[in-house]
């Protein structure tokens, strides 16, 4: 049988050619003569489709389909889909499906090709009529995508899928497109049947196509397949629709994903290790889409592993350095992540172009803990120093930071001048910040924060008023600041109203927390029943939700965060409710709580100086001091546990006071706002015989409590 499929076959990438080539290339492969071609082509123009077709049966010894396939395909080149449409609906596919199948199985069987003089059964198909068929079956899915009737597009280009899958269930052989362009086409049909189901709308049906090419070998090239791999994660991971992987499926060799994350990130994985090892080039997106995939379900230290691995000259030093801080950030290891900025920061890097956001996270990351408070200035300074008209928008956050960072080492600052300059550079930067970031409110809380700590509690009201109006319900943050900084004027009734109002509002988290704030406000009241009663609702609280999360162990990534807010929460409600059954004499619940504290965080330097706490209520002075040294050996500053300390050698007797007096001394250096502090400094002057320097120790003792924040809370 004479078969146009021997010549060149048509390909998406070219544009559409004039008639004329056309015509010529695919009738000269038949022996037709340049004066044939012409009659041929003054056919066309002057018949309707049944005399053209018939011309082409005449001329190329063609049966009736081949001859349409043929016609179809020359209309579609024209652009002239809906025609091409009309002459492909005549080719009957379901009744020649089952030849089709026969001729590929019959070329795999006779994996050589055949002579030119050997005779074919009139029973069956050459393989160059399967190719034309398969072109035609695709170009009629091509021209319906063209005229935007995409279902119907899919269901055709899905009959490719179906012969070849029926004839080849073990994909593809090598050499079964030797001699046509069947394999070719069928490529083609792969990358186009889910784009097809996709531009429906019809998105499990396009997982299921991509999972369809996936699942058997049909011999793409390795840039192909990974395209191939790299769409269905994608759709994978924003479809919002959970496509579950058939049980009979086992796509990747090992237990089947339990779903459509699980199924992303492990073709994800499959691809970063063709990139590490060469088989593919460098993909970006891929990059991209990991570590969404793997941001969601809170792996970030795996993410820094693929990270590491990329190949030198895709990140350069800096971005490498950032985007591994950003990974450990994210995971909670601020440390490793300022070790990293550092670097970027240090003398290797001096001849480089200063990479800016590394050192805004740096000031960031600083601003959260005081003891790295000056690097933290250090951090924004360089930021200040490079910003430019390109960075504006950088000042506002910058500023906050530096003022954070101002107060945090005013606190751990032991010398009284630099602790005074630090707080006023502290409330200039923040009020730079409120300045240049007029609508953000986190501004607002941190001016209004550093304003309550340093006790300008009229200002530090009205930024909190300010900060909560901004948020304007979507977080109980500035409603947690407002109750904070109206508790410090001892106004605990209305600060109690503030936190029962924030608790209609609150999600859960905030909820425990607002909780743990009502039962500190209650005890400030001398409410201890109502304390008590308010710790016991947030305990239980707190269970309930661990017994909910333990129900749905494969959300665990999701809560991780929740689980250590928890626990530190609970931690806290054991060791509050431990001091309130202390005052109230209460000994043996106050050992059971403190108990449980101590099981949750044996090393918690306030578990220990709860435990100090009990034992000196009970006069057991020595087994308190004991207490105290080992909160001190945990925490060597931890203030609370250095005044306790003082207090009990002062009831040693007179001979302790000097002892006393130095670990006080120290106290104030830690924290001269420290009350309890200047009391007990007060209170040895006084049995000294010193009272006039009594006097002012009691006199700034009482201020301080007068507006003192609850400090447990902070």
């Amino acid at each position: 049988m004479l078969c146009a499929c021997s010549g060149e076959q048509f390909k998406f990438d070219e544009p559409p050619q004039s008639p004329e080539s056309l015509a010529t290339r695919d009738f000269s492969a038949s022996g037709l003569s340049s004066r044939t071609t012409g009659d041929w082509e003054s056919k066309l123009e002057d018949f309707q489709v049944d005399e053209a077709e018939s011309t082409l049966k005449e001329a190329l010894s063609l049966n009736y389909e081949e001859a349409r396939a043929l016609l179809g395909r020359l209309e579609y080149q024209r652009g002239n889909f809906d025609a091409a449409l009309q002459v492909f609906q005549g080719i009957d596919i379901k009744g020649l499906a089952p030849k089709m199948i026969n001729a590929i199985v019959e070329r795999i069987q006779y994996r050589k090709p055949r002579s030119k003089g050997e005779i074919v059964p009139p029973s069956a198909m050459s393989m160059h009529s399967v190719s034309l068929l398969v072109e035609a079956i695709l170009l009629k899915a091509k021209s319906l995508e063209e005229l935007s009737q995409y279902r119907e597009a899919a269901k055709e280009c899905g009959i490719i899928l179906d012969i070849l899958e029926s004839a080849l269930p073990n994909g593809i052989p090598e050499g079964i497109g030797e001699d046509c362009k069947l394999e070719e086409m069928f490529h083609k049909a792969l990358e186009l049947l889910p784009a097809l189901w996709t531009n429906a709308g019809l998105l499990d049906e396009a997982i299921a196509s991509y999972r369809r090419v996936l699942i058997r070998p049909w011999n793409l090239n390795p840039q192909k397949l990974a395209g191939v791999q790299k769409e269905l994660a994608s759709i994978l991971l924003y479809s919002a629709v959970e496509a579950t992987l058939p049980p009979q499926l086992q796509l990747w060799g090992l237990a089947s994903p339990q779903s459509n994350i699980e199924e992303a990130i492990l073709l994800l994985l499959v691809l970063m290790s063709k990139v590490a090892s060469g088989e593919i080039k460098w993909d970006g997106e891929i990059m991209d889409h990991l570590t969404y995939a793997l941001s969601i379900v809170g792996q970030f230290e795996l993410l820094a592993e693929h990270v590491e691995q990329a190949l030198p000259g895709i990140y350069n030093r800096a971005e490498r350095w950032y985007l591994l801080a950003l990974c450990y950030t994210a995971a909670g290891q601020n440390e490793a992540a300022l070790n990293l900025l550092k670097k970027v920061s240090g003398c290797s890097e001096s001849k480089n172009k200063p990479h800016i956001p590394s050192f805004l996270l740096g000031a960031k990351l600083c601003s959260q803990d005081p003891m790295h408070a000056h690097e933290g200035i250090s951090f924004a300074r360089k930021v200040l120093d490079l910003a430019d008209n390109h960075n504006q928008h950088f000042i506002g956050q910058v500023h906050k930071f530096l003022g954070v960072c101002h107060g945090n080492a005013a606190r751990i600052s032991l010398s009284d001048s630099e602790r005074v300059l630090l707080h006023r550079e502290s409330l200039n930067s923040l009020n730079n910040a409120a300045l240049n970031r007029k609508e953000d409110p986190e501004v607002m809380y941190s001016l209004g924060l550093e304003n309550m700590l340093q006790r300008n509690l009229g200002v530090a009201f009205e930024n909190a008023i300010v900060c909560t109006e901004m948020m304007a319900g979507n977080s109980v943050k500035g409603w947690k600041l407002l109750a904070l900084v109206v508790s410090a004027e001892q106004r605990f009734k209305d600060a109690q109203t503030v936190v029962e109002f924030a608790l209609d509002e609150a999600g859960r988290i905030d909820q425990f927390e607002l909780l743990r704030l009502k039962a500190i406000l209650q005890i400030a009241q001398e409410q201890p029943k109502q304390a008590i009663e308010t710790y016991r609702i947030l305990l239980s609280l707190i269970q309930a939700q661990r017994d909910n999360q333990a129900k749905n162990p494969e959300q665990s990534h999701i809560f991780k965060s929740e689980v250590i807010a928890e626990r530190n929460l609970e931690l806290a409600a054991w060791q509050d409710l431990a001091h309130i059954y202390t005052k109230i004499g209460s000994w043996s619940d106050a050992k059971i709580c403190v108990d449980k504290a101590k099981f949750m965080e044996f090393h918690s330097p306030r578990s220990w100086h709860v435990t100090g706490m009990l034992f000196e209520a009970q006069s057991l002075h020595k087994e308190a001091l004991v207490s105290f040294s080992i909160a001190l050996s945990v925490e060597p500053d931890y203030v609370p546990s250095i005044v306790a300390t003082a207090e009990v050698l002062m009831k040693l007797g007179t001979q302790s006071f000097s002892i006393a007096r130095s670990f006080l001394m120290h106290a104030l250096r830690l924290d001269p706002t420290n009350h309890e502090a200047w009391l007990n400094l007060g209170l040895i002057s006084k049995m000294e015989g010193s009272l006039k320097q009594a006097a002012e120790f009691f006199q700034a003792a009482h201020e301080l409590k007068l507006s003192a924040p609850i400090q447990s809370f902070l």
